[in-house]
């Protein structure tokens, strides 16, 4: 089960339309879908969580608390908002576009995938991308 949550923000999201696509991801990494709850919130909300989990005095947009079970992902996925515009702008492709990659990314971790080292990122990246285009396949 897919859950979201607004904390501090007040956006629009087509809640359906994007948890049948993480449905589908997860489908495709061969694991199966448990209790994944996205948490969208502001920055500081999110700077909070950073300070007091992880010890990091840093804005970031996302922190994602992996709870999973064997191949049945559950977790906590928070997600700043704020960062997600500024990010969108900085890459010059559209807030929808930028919160699906983020979305995307969290549930990419709790598959499995790192992005600490530079080769990781690579991994990383280029399975975001795979995954959005599924994105675009299935709903357009």
């Amino acid at each position: 089960m897919i859950n979201f949550f607004y904390e501090s923000v007040d956006i629009v999201i087509d809640e359906k339309r994007i948890s049948s696509w993480i449905h589908n991801v997860i489908i495709s990494e061969k694991k199966k879908e448990g209790e994944i709850s996205f948490i969208f919130c502001n920055d500081d909300y999110l700077l909070k969580i950073n300070q007091d989990f992880l010890n990091h005095d840093t804005y970031t947009d996302i922190i994602s608390f992996d709870n999973s079970l064997g191949n049945e992902l559950h977790g906590d996925i928070f997600i700043s908002y704020e960062r997600v515009v500024d990010n969108a702008e900085t890459y010059a492709v559209s807030i929808e576009e930028e919160l699906r990659r983020v979305i995307i990314h969290g549930v990419l971790h709790f598959c499995g995938f790192k992005d600490k080292t530079d080769d990781e990122s690579v991994v990383m990246r280029n399975k975001e991308n795979e995954k959005l285009a599924m994105f675009h396949v299935e709903h357009s």
